[in-house]
């Protein structure tokens, strides 16, 4: 008789539980790092991908008065892999996987090393490049503080 009255009692209890969090005032939704992260590399991924999409209208003509095969080898070899590259870190971005944010990384430094070094082949300007190096400060330190909040 001892045991049924406990667990009436606790089925009583909890009852009284599952009713107070429905009538519970709802949690204040706190912004997250990993929230941030992940609408960050979003928002990189539709700058990424355009930026593709520009190197293959450049490679097809499309928009531009110069030819492509009229242009010199470096800036074709250059067109060709930004064009690649940086569709493919778009994708990546866009899943939030983490060979997206490499890949994404690694077209970032290419144009930088390629502005410094061979201006002539990608654009250098002293904005573009204060703004890749932004991004990709931004990038790094949303990824720290995601990866701690965890």
């Amino acid at each position: 008789m001892i045991g049924l009255s406990r667990s009436r009692h606790s089925l009583e209890l909890a009852a009284l539980q599952d009713d107070d969090q429905l009538h519970a005032e709802p949690e204040e939704r706190v912004l997250r790092w990993n929230m941030i992260l992940v609408w960050f590399m979003r928002a990189v991924s539709v700058m990424w991908l355009v930026k593709g999409l520009l190197a293959w209208a450049l490679i097809l003509g499309i928009g531009y008065e110069t030819a492509f095969e009229g242009r010199s080898t470096g800036f074709q070899a250059a067109m060709i892999y930004f064009a690649v590259m940086d569709l493919v870190a778009a994708v990546g971005l866009w899943l939030t996987t983490t060979w997206g944010g490499v890949l994404w990384m690694l077209a970032v430094m290419s144009h930088l090393i390629l502005a410094v070094f061979f201006p002539r082949f990608v654009s250098n300007g002293a904005l573009l490049i204060a703004f890749f190096i932004l991004l990709m400060m931004a990038y790094l330190t949303a990824s720290w503080l995601a990866a701690i909040e965890e």
